[in-house]
């Protein structure tokens, strides 16, 4: 079942001391799981408006744009990552938790990815990378919905995506945005279409096999 530790995307991050730590704190301070799924689309709202304005502010302030932006996906991750910390290992596991989980998951791929693409002057492409990230999950969810699990595999899964529009992020600050924004999301495209067809071969096969059975 989605939410659960079996179904969890797999991080060695997870491992680590200081999320657990940090996701203990949040859970004596009266912080619920839930509220933290959320604070992760309000990071992503805040990164994707740093890029919607990209294209209509000068250096220097261009560049705190980037770096804001750069700076909300990783608290957009670090959100994710501590909401199920709380969920499971503190056991703040709710019965609405799933639903808390995954929509704000795919709003902020979307958020993020569209607003790239108008911070790059390309907004077709963004819509396009937002559209193929969030049919990575679905199928996934597919998948997982006809008893197969959740499938997290590669090559351009969330992780990635936001590894690499963060580094687009970045390098955008020192390079031409538009080129440097653009080329992080025919990545991501490129990869996530990828994606999406590994992912839907995997679940055709799984599907074949237990029908021969």
């Amino acid at each position: 079942m989605l939410g659960t530790a079996e179904s969890r995307r797999p991080l060695k991050t997870r491992e680590r001391a200081w999320p657990r730590r940090a996701a203990h704190r949040l859970v004596r301070l009266g912080i619920t799981p839930n509220q933290v799924s959320v604070s992760s689309l309000a990071f992503a709202l805040l990164g994707a408006f740093c890029f919607a304005v990209v294209p209509m502010v000068e250096a220097p302030g261009r560049l705190l744009l980037l770096f804001g932006a750069a700076i909300c996906i990783q608290l957009r991750l670090l959100a994710n990552l501590l909401d199920g910390l709380m969920a499971i290992e503190e056991g703040q596991q709710t019965a609405i938790g799933a639903l808390y989980n995954e929509l704000p998951d795919r709003l902020a791929d979307g958020l993020f990815l569209a607003a790239a693409g108008y911070a790059a002057g390309w907004p077709e492409l963004g819509w396009i990378s937002a559209v193929l990230a969030v049919s990575t999950a679905y199928v996934r969810a597919v998948g997982a919905s006809l008893g197969f699990g959740q499938d997290y595999g590669g090559p351009m899964a969330k992780q990635q995506r936001m590894f690499v529009l963060t580094a687009g992020s970045l390098a955008a600050m020192v390079l031409p945005h538009p080129v440097v924004l653009a080329a992080a999301l025919a990545i991501i495209a490129l990869g996530s279409a990828v994606t999406v067809w590994l992912r839907i071969r995997r679940l055709a096969g799984n599907l074949a096999r237990r029908d021969r059975v």
